[in-house]
Parts: structure tokens; sequence; C-alpha cells
């Protein structure tokens, strides 16, 4: 498929490496399309250089994944945009692919398929947070059963999408996200009170509010190098924060906080058995660390 009419943001922070390996392979493919590409350094502490044929805007300040987004969509010029993670893997057909297949859903939030490094699905498809899915995920004695289904639906996994067909579900993951671009200026785009995390939920809730749906396609796919993007000594102080000022601005913070302190006394209670027992943990200060992630008053 020729003629896209697409702008492609990515936002970038970090090492510039992987976006430059992203970037390469979408010139690659566009240059017989109506298509842009507009990286946004997010005051990356390593920059991301001048590159022919691409966009680069230049923050200020960091503001996270959905400030970054917000940034490059601003200057988008085509009907469609499309967001990509800097660290994704994608074909060298993947952009007319990823129209194509979208076309018949549009108006609506589009993700292709998102795999691991491995190669196995990765739950693009999920369902709209509720307490209990976050409590499930954070009770230490269910760990070692997450691999099963009936966890992954639990912890808000829809399971009933198939690797083999499209889906329609109450949100998609942000690595790869295609939508029409005057849809996501009509809402404002990203909520930035979101450093990072959550703010593609948040935005699909007000784009369902405007008639459209998140879809999963089986078809085309793309690699995902979960949190490669991201600083791993911040994931998850930035992954609770964020559901926290999720559930304050679409449910019950103090709802949230309660029930995931409850399970950080289970957690407790279970962590003290294990190490009665002569294993490696430490139930006191691991339960401190949880209790102080629910009552941060800064993720940054």
């Amino acid at each position: 498929m020729t003629g896209a009419r697409v702008s492609i943001v990515v936002p970038h922070y970090g090492d510039p490496r992987p976006t430059g390996r992203l970037l390469d392979a979408l010139r690659a493919q566009t240059a017989a399309d109506r298509t842009e590409v507009i990286v946004v350094d997010d005051r990356s502490p390593e920059p991301f250089p001048e590159t022919e044929g691409v966009t680069v805007v230049r923050r200020e300040h960091n503001g996270g994944f959905g400030a970054a987004v917000n940034s490059g969509a601003a200057l988008a010029t085509e009907p469609l945009l499309m967001v990509l993670n800097s660290d994704l893997e994608v074909s060298e057909t993947f952009v007319a692919d990823f129209v194509s297949a979208a076309s018949p859903w549009l108006p609506a939030v589009v993700s292709p398929r998102v795999v691991g490094q491995d190669g196995s699905p990765l739950w693009t498809g999920r369902h709209f947070p509720r307490v209990r899915h976050q409590a499930v995920e954070w009770l230490v004695p269910l760990a070692r059963h997450r691999h099963r289904r009936i966890l992954h639906e639990w912890v808000g996994h829809d399971t009933s999408v198939r690797v083999d067909a499209s889906a329609t579900v109450d949100w998609v993951v942000g690595a790869a996200l295609l939508l029409p671009t005057d849809d996501f200026r009509a809402v404002g785009g990203f909520d930035e009170r979101f450093f990072m995390n959550s703010e593609e939920i948040d935005l699909q809730r007000r784009l369902r509010e405007r008639g459209l749906p998140s879809v999963v396609l089986p078809e085309p796919s793309v690699v995902h190098e979960v949190g490669g993007s991201s600083d791993p000594l911040r994931r998850r102080a930035w992954l609770v924060r964020s559901r926290l000022d999720y559930a304050d601005k679409w449910g019950s913070r103090r709802r949230l906080q309660l029930a995931l302190l409850a399970a950080t006394a289970v957690n407790l209670c279970w962590n003290a058995g294990r190490r009665a027992l002569g294993r490696p943990v430490h139930p006191l200060s691991d339960a401190r660390e949880e209790a102080a992630l629910l009552t941060q008053r800064t993720a940054r």
C-alpha cells in the first residue's frame, strides 16, 4: 500500500541507538508514502542527533511519554497519527501493512500484535483497570502462578483475544498505536499528569466517549523489548504512581491504596513464613518498600 498519509511520532529518552535502528527501518519503507517521521527528544541525557528526513523536536524539560508524544503530535500534518515506542523492531513493510490492516476499523485506536524478543505474544488487549486486578497482581503468593490463564484474566489481561483474529477490547498497550490525528487533538492528547504508564488507558477512555473503539490486530506484529526505553530503577515507582493517579481520575484512589496495603499485609505474612523456612527474603524491608510506593508524592 502506498500513499499512507501518516505522521509517525517516536519519543526518545536514553540510548539513541535503539531509536536510530527504528528510524532506519521506518525511513527505508516510507519514501513513497506521504509519511512524516517526528522524533521527540524528551530532554534525554544522550540527545538524539539531527537526522536526515526526520523532524527532531527537543523538549526543554523531561515530561514523560505522554508529554513527549503531545509535543510531536502538535507538528503532525497527516490525518493518521502513529505512535511508536523507540525500542520496537518492525518489518520492512510495517507502516503500509499496519495502515492497511487498520483501515477497516478506523476511526479507532488500533494496535498491531506485540511480541517479545523470543517471539511470544504479549498481552496487548486489556480490561479497564479495576481495584481487584491490581490487588491480585500485588500479591506475592500468586507470583509463581502468573503463567496461568486465569491469573492473566484476574490481573486485567483480556484472555478472549485470539492471536489469529482482530478484536475490540477496553484498551490496548501503547507500544504501537494508530489513530486519527483529529480525534487525538479533539480530546487534548495525552493527559500529561501521567509521567509514565496509564496515559494510554486514560486516552482510550476519553476516545471511547467519542465513539472510538480500541482494536487489536493479528497482523502485522512488532517486537517490543518491554521496559527497554525506560529507567529500570524507577519503573515500578512510575507504574504505581500512574495507577494511583488513574484511580484518582476515574475511580477511587483511597480504595486502591487500602486494597494494596491489605495485599502488602498478606505479602508480609507470606514472606515471614518463607523466612522462617530459611528462604533469603526480607519481609519487613519489602513491606516498607511497598508501603512507600503507595504513599509516594512523586515518581520522578
